[in-house]
């Protein structure tokens, strides 16, 4: 059985583990342990950067999301964002994303004032662009650009 629940501060060391993890196999990048450390404790410790879900499996937790908020004139209310995006190799391909998404899914109701979902995913990594697809989620209306200095 899989439960999806909110992340709490217990479940940090594994969060971080994952960020590192996703980082290298997405885009052969080796994050700094310490940098990656205290962006993952920042977000406990001030809730209005976001959130992290976790996945559990038979007791172990085998992945991970952190939504974070984006404003929205247009729609009046906030946008969540799904990023950081992780599962453990072995949690693929079970739908275990997919429960995650639905959990996030249930929290966008008109009483929370939250009016979607998005999400970003690196170019070549079809087999991510397919779930979301699957999941009833369209790529056709934007392309990310982004500006990032190295510090």
């Amino acid at each position: 059985m899989i439960l999806i629940r909110e992340a709490v501060p217990d479940d940090a060391l594994y969060i971080i583990d994952f960020q590192l993890k996703m980082a290298m196999e997405t885009e052969s990048l080796q994050l700094d342990y310490h940098t990656v450390t205290k962006g993952v404790h920042a977000v406990f410790e001030d809730p209005s950067k976001g959130a992290y879900y976790v996945a559990v499996e038979e007791g172990r937790v085998v992945g991970s999301l952190l939504t974070t908020y984006e404003w929205s004139d247009w729609r009046f209310g906030t946008v969540l964002w799904i990023q950081s995006v992780y599962l453990v190799p072995e949690a693929r391909g079970k739908g275990i994303f997919k429960k995650m998404y639905q959990h996030i899914q249930q929290l966008v109701t008109p009483q929370s004032g939250y009016r979607g979902i998005r999400l970003y995913v690196d170019k070549t990594n079809t087999r991510a662009q397919h779930v979301y697809e699957r999941l009833g989620m369209n790529g056709d209306h934007y392309q990310l650009y982004e500006w990032m200095p190295g510090y």
